[in-house]
């Protein structure tokens, strides 16, 4: 019923106003909505959370140059979360089924950080939930997601994802997915790897679960998350209008996601979401996203990657977040290590994550955001250089 209905109204927009059929004007009409909306709503929010006394727990055991930072609102990925859905219902194609996934594991990672950042608020506990309970729900989510995309993509449309995912079974699960689900390798023409169910999914888990905790791992410093979830977020939107054509993916050689051309949309409404919060959240920032916005557009990125079949071009595109995550784990790898091999724990860097280690050997907090702003937008250009660079 709700699906007929979605088709009916998304059929009737598209007759009444002909000229919105074309992706690429919804996406910026997307980005100007979500930017206005968080523009407008701003303000109100950073009152509200500081009336309510939604107030930033920071770490003891951090640089102390953060003290200062303590009672600044956060939870303001609240409202990167309302513009992105608001824009993106009001200009996406409701039928399309990529569209509906990122939303939902956006919202659903979404849940989980409010979880977080509610505790850490309530109990004054700048740790908040622990990390063994939010990575169970984590998974939980990116599993589901999972193994939903790894038939989506496969299958050329919704009705075929049912006789896909039974003939899967039916062949004792050795059925091979269809070429557009292998593991592209960019720069090369027709390096790819076949990567079947069970690689696919587990390929995805690790693609949307990683990509949520790198962005939150990064989101130390103020500015320094949100700017490069902008730019990859945009670049990605240029992918799915690439892999959404067919005649754009033929020239290009990638495979042809039907389906994936909408999330430019959704993509749009990140980028100007985040162009808003970024607003309040430049140094010295009025309010910090929280776990609710990084653990949410860290699996956003995650998920449209997967669709749009990047997933090693969101490596390297989100390159800051994969060294901030990469020193975070080499640094307690290496402490666990000497401590039981010397009896005494020895750490690779003076502070982890990375951009701490930056702060403490002298770099100002500005300096680290907008050096690490510059290396992501190389990155991201030699991202969209692997466009045609095959």
């Amino acid at each position: 019923m709700l699906l007929e209905l979605a088709r009916w109204l998304s059929d009737e927009h598209i007759r009444a106003f002909g000229v919105f059929e074309y992706i690429t004007l919804r996406a910026v009409l997307a980005c100007a909505t979500a930017l206005l909306i968080g523009l407008l709503a701003g303000p109100w929010v950073i009152r509200r959370l500081t009336e309510l006394k939604i107030g930033q727990a920071v770490r003891s055991y951090g640089p102390e140059s953060h003290l200062q930072k303590t009672g600044t609102p956060t939870m303001g990925g609240a409202l990167i979360l309302i513009s992105i859905g608001v824009a993106t219902l009001l200009w996406a194609d409701w039928t399309n089924r990529f569209v509906w996934v990122v939303l939902l594991v956006t919202f659903g990672f979404g849940w989980i950080g409010w979880a977080d950042d509610y505790k850490k608020v309530v109990n004054r506990d700048p740790e908040g939930m622990s990390s063994r309970r939010k990575f169970f729900y984590q998974a939980i989510i990116g599993l589901i997601a999972s193994v939903y995309l790894t038939f989506a993509v496969a299958a050329p449309d919704s009705a075929e994802l049912w006789p896909l995912f039974r003939d899967w079974v039916l062949s004792g699960f050795t059925l091979p997915l269809p070429t557009r689900a292998d593991l592209i390798v960019p720069f090369f023409k027709s390096v790819s790897y076949p990567l079947g169910v069970f690689g696919f999914a587990a390929l995805t888990w690790l693609v949307i679960v990683g990509s949520s905790n790198a962005v939150n791992l990064t989101d130390g410093l103020d500015g320094l998350a949100i700017m490069p979830t902008v730019m990859v977020g945009s670049a990605l939107g240029i992918f799915a209008y690439v892999v959404g054509r067919v005649d754009y993916s033929k020239y290009l050689l990638f495979p042809y996601i039907p389906g994936a051309g909408e999330l430019m949309v959704l993509c749009a409404a990140i980028g100007g979401a985040g162009l808003a919060f970024l607003w309040f959240n430049a140094y010295p920032a009025q309010v910090f996203m929280g776990d609710v916005g990084a653990l949410a557009l860290g699996g956003a990125l995650g998920t449209i990657a997967v669709i749009v079949r990047q997933e090693i071009v969101l490596f390297i595109m989100g390159g800051v977040f994969v060294v901030e995550t990469l020193s975070v784990m080499l640094q307690v790898a290496w402490f666990k290590y000497t401590k039981k091999r010397y009896g005494e724990g020895r750490r690779i860097f003076k502070m982890a994550p990375l951009h701490h280690h930056f702060e403490v050997t002298g770099w100002k907090e500005t300096q680290v955001v907008v050096r690490f702003w510059i290396i992501t937008m190389m990155l991201v250009l030699v991202g969209l250089a692997s466009l045609k660079i095959r």
